[in-house]
């Protein structure tokens, strides 16, 4: 399940682990004009972790989701 909010200044999308014996925490991701930043709640050590992403990983990380194991350089649009 997710969900997904429109905030001012960002995009909002909640990932939620459900169905299965082994649940992990939510992911919530949020997409800015410059970035798009990961958080997951930590138990073991009591915090959030953060993740940053550029823009440009993000558009790696989509292009690798469909691509076969090896290594890549996206050309440069314009």
């Amino acid at each position: 399940m997710f969900t997904i909010e429109h905030d001012f200044d960002a995009t909002v999308i909640t990932l939620v682990d459900e169905g299965s014996p082994h649940l992990e925490e939510d992911v919530t991701i949020q997409a800015f004009e410059e970035c798009v930043t990961l958080e997951q709640y930590d138990a073991q050590k009591d915090e959030v972790a953060k993740i940053t992403l550029s823009m440009a990983q993000v558009r790696e990380l989509a292009a690798a989701l469909d691509l076969p194991e090896g290594v890549y350089r996206l050309k440069q649009r314009g």
